[in-house]
This record gives structure tokens, sequence and C-alpha cells, in this order.
């Protein structure tokens, strides 16, 4: 891919498009969350072949048609978020501080997540957040924390009085 289509695509995702790292709750989650990231372009339905060629240069995600004349290409996944805002990183302009961000916190992604990592990247997460000017966020650092104390999964802290 030549920086000219480089610089399209990184122009696409600032003007249509959303960098987001969430925390999705969940029952089911050893845990009760994860954190998810995720890259989404916007298109009409009508303007769709942009998203199809798109899915095509970048090669990782899916295309879906919404039920309001949209379509939305959405890559979803630490290592294929972060390579794609790797490579366009360069280019992007309006988003870059907040591809930056999501590129650290994926960095900071444990092989196995436990309780005190959750924690502390939830905070990141929210740092994600104010970046962007989603309305129905309902999952942050405090939902986490409450969580894990109503289910008594807090990461145990350690003083030095308790050594002894």
């Amino acid at each position: 891919m030549n920086n000219e289509e480089k610089a399209y695509i990184a122009g696409f995702l600032d003007g249509d498009g959303c960098v987001m790292a969430q925390l999705v709750k969940h029952k089911d989650y050893l845990l009760g969350f994860q954190i998810r990231v995720s890259i989404v372009f916007y298109q009409k339905l009508k303007n769709q072949e942009i998203l199809t060629w798109l899915k095509s240069m970048l090669q990782y995600g899916y295309i879906r048609e919404r039920n309001d004349g949209m379509a939305e290409y959405t890559i979803v996944g630490s290592a294929e978020v972060r390579e794609t805002l790797v490579f366009l990183l360069p280019f992007l302009r309006l988003k870059s501080e907040l591809a930056q961000k999501v590129i650290d916190l994926i960095d900071q992604l444990p092989k196995k997540m436990n309780a005190d990592s959750l924690l502390k990247l939830s905070k990141l997460v929210d740092e994600t957040a104010l970046f962007t000017y989603s309305k129905k966020r309902k999952q942050t650092y405090q939902s986490v924390h409450d969580y894990f104390s109503e289910h008594k999964l807090f990461p145990v802290e350690t003083s030095v009085l308790n050594k002894y």
C-alpha cells in the first residue's frame, strides 16, 4: 500500500471512524469484565463499497449493515487493532493521540488478566473515553471497582505492617 492510500484511510478514520477501548461486562467473564479494543469505519449503505475497499486494504474485520441505513466496517481484537493503528498513526491528525493511547493500552494487556491488572487498565480505558463523544458509556473504572467490592474480587494490598 502506498502512502497516498494510507493517508486516505487515516483521513477516513479521522472523519468517519472511531477508535475505541471499552470495558465490557458479562456474567460469564471470570472477572466480570473484559477490555475490548476496536476500530470502526461508518458509511451510508449506498456508499458501502468504500468499506469493502477498506477491508480489502486492511485485511481484518467484518462489515455489517445496520437497520438505520448505515454500514460499519469493524476491526476487533488487540493484535489486529494495534497493527492497524501503528500502520495508520503517522497519517492520523484528529485521532492520533487517541490512537497512541489505545496502542499503549494494548501494550500493557497481560497474557492472563487478573483483578489488579483489570482495575489498573480500566483507568486507561477511561482516559481513552475522554477523546470520544459517547453518551451511552456505562462501564467505567468505578463500575469495575464496585463490582470487585461487591463480589470480593478486590486485589489484595499488602503493607509493610502485614509482613511481620
